[in-house]
């Protein structure tokens, strides 16, 4: 069976996180977005780790469920954690995602953690000593079914392959753990494609997560399983890899456009200047303005370690993006958020009441906001909502919109509409 799974997001107990992510909260919005499985992120937390355990029972299919609820959204044991220190004469900060079986396993690790001399009081995403290989090595040596997942790979400053700390192959930052490494989660500023060019990665699963700070901003990426609705299952999909089988258990990815991230683009935010990897590759990582570093956006540092171009890939795109050089790889769809679309639709922001009147009209009539966005046809939207939010959800659908690229922390800026468009063509809006 084919469900989705959001494995990487945040508890109220995350410094520059919502006070709205309860469990009970999470469980709510995994409904109206669509998701079947959630992480129950930052168990880590000791505050947050004891609601867990009281507020969940473990499933007959080893996941987790709030007690008594009637929903079927199952919680799998993951967190983040964050390592700085010192490897090849330079500082790493590199986070990591850690998936466990079960909550007795992430009280094990917790308890060596703290033996280590962790504070796990500070933060719901902890910063350790630890290098992520030794973190690697702790997690595996309580229990070999965790999974260890460097998280938002390509980020700047904290990834493996971050242009400001990070490494230039998997084997440099986890050593002989290497093979045990079965996957990378793509980021905000990535998609699968870029991570396809890079050999380095031929034989890692690409993921997607949404790394949400808040309950809106669930399943802005996101990874379809087709297979056992279990840890079981999603440990097998993610460590059956790429090269030793032409079978994949996972679907595709929900993607977010990945210019639309806040680290695509090269720049200096504080001075307003942006580069694309040419003028990076021709003007330098310095800014023009002030004299400063750049930030090296992902772009440019998936240019640095690509082994392939992208036309190599031989990329299809028709309801999914495809590579026909490499047809073992998962498939992936580039979506907008809902709220996005109907906020440019409707010209007012996401948070307006308007807005979150459509929104919330949208899920009532068809479930969730993934079949809204994916599955549910344009002649059945008719008539449930208004003929330019249909004509949006129509223009991110065929990928006909623009972005403006992020940088430097800067999310970039999706324009649906152009600006004729935007100023109210109402009278040719029946022609959608």
């Amino acid at each position: 069976m084919k469900f989705v799974a959001d494995l990487h997001l945040h508890s109220k107990y995350s410094r520059a996180c919502s006070q709205s992510l309860s469990l009970e909260n999470l469980e709510a919005w995994a409904v109206k977005k669509g998701i079947q499985v959630l992480a129950t992120s930052d168990w880590t937390h000791p505050v947050w780790f004891l609601e867990l355990k009281n507020k969940l029972e473990q499933a007959e299919n080893g996941l987790y469920q709030l007690k008594q609820s009637t929903k079927e959204v199952y919680f799998l044991p993951s967190t983040e954690i964050s390592s700085i220190y010192t490897q090849g004469g330079k500082q790493r900060r590199i986070h990591t995602l850690v998936f466990v079986p079960n909550l007795e396993t992430a009280e094990k690790i917790n308890s060596q953690l703290v033996q280590l001399g962790a504070n796990l009081k500070s933060d719901g995403r902890p910063i350790i000593g630890l290098s992520a290989k030794d973190l690697a090595k702790l997690v595996l040596e309580v229990e070999p079914k965790s999974l260890v997942i460097p998280a938002h790979a390509w980020t700047p400053w904290f990834s493996i392959f971050g242009s400001q700390s990070g490494f230039d192959t998997i084997e440099e930052c986890f050593g002989e753990l290497s093979d045990k490494i079965f996957a990378i989660e793509t980021g905000l500023s990535s998609d699968p494609a870029m991570n396809w060019r890079v050999g380095n990665l031929d034989n890692k699963q690409i993921l997607s997560f949404s790394d949400a700070h808040s309950l809106e901003k669930i399943g802005r990426e996101a990874t379809v399983f087709d297979g056992e609705l279990s840890y079981s299952g999603i440990y097998q999909a993610i460590t059956k890899l790429p090269k030793e089988t032409k079978e994949t258990k996972i679907a595709f990815t929900v993607e977010f456009y990945p210019e639309e991230g806040k680290y695509h683009y090269t720049g200096h935010r504080n001075c307003g200047v942006k580069q694309t990897p040419e003028e990076t590759a021709k003007l330098g990582t310095t800014c023009p303005v002030c004299g400063k570093k750049l930030t090296v956006g992902v772009i440019h540092r998936v240019e640095e370690l690509a082994t392939r171009s992208v036309d190599e890939l031989n990329l299809v795109s028709n309801e999914f993006v495809k590579s026909q050089s490499f047809p073992h790889r998962p498939p992936y769809k580039k979506l907008v958020p809902l709220t996005e679309i109907i906020a440019q639709s409707l010209g007012l922001t996401e948070s307006s009441k308007e807005v979150l009147a459509n929104y919330d009209n949208l899920i009532e009539k068809f479930g969730s906001e993934l079949s809204v966005l994916i599955k549910i046809s344009l002649n059945d939207l008719q008539g449930k909502t208004t003929d330019k939010i249909i004509a949006g959800i129509e223009k991110v659908r065929k990928g006909e919109i623009f972005v403006d690229p992020g940088y430097d922390g800067v999310y970039g800026k999706v324009q649906i509409w152009s600006k004729s468009q935007a100023q109210g063509e109402s009278s040719q809006m029946a022609l959608f």
